[in-house]
């Protein structure tokens, strides 16, 4: 029998195994956070003022992944927007349903506190995509980006 997941908020206890996991997400985006980035990132997500709205999953008394949302005003729409912009479960754990509790947890949320549409983005071949698309079908939308 696998072990019950709990998605919820993250704890400032949290922060050494999510400091792991990040380090992992940022190694499979081949991506170098500046510790400085990181410490804000882990404040905020502790933060209740901030937009950054950061959940764990939790099983067998650690974490075996977590997300990171932004809550933002739209131009388009009334209610609040989610935007998911870091997902990430330690690839011990994957296969578990561990990813698709923790999406489910914001489509949860957003109902729950009104808001107006959650939505992500990832590389054209990220295996998640197939956990994705359980969901919601991608759009045909082009992300252009700029460094300032």
């Amino acid at each position: 029998m696998s072990e019950a997941v709990l998605i919820e908020d993250a704890r400032p206890a949290d922060e050494a195994e999510w400091r792991r996991l990040w380090a992992g997400y940022n190694a499979f985006y081949e991506a170098s956070v500046a510790p400085q980035v990181t410490d804000r990132t882990w404040q905020r997500m502790l933060d209740p003022a901030s937009p950054l709205l950061g959940r764990v999953a939790r099983r067998g008394g650690g974490l075996a992944g977590f997300s990171i949302s932004v809550l933002h005003e739209g131009t388009w729409v009334v209610a609040p927007v989610c935007y998911l912009e870091d997902l990430f479960v330690d690839p011990a754990c994957r296969g578990l349903g561990i990813g698709r509790s923790l999406i489910a947890d914001l489509v949860s949320l957003g109902k729950a506190r009104g808001w107006s549409r959650l939505y992500w983005h990832t590389r054209r071949d990220n295996p998640a995509r197939a956990l994705y698309d359980r969901f919601v079908a991608a759009d045909d939308f082009v992300r252009y980006r700029m460094e300032l």
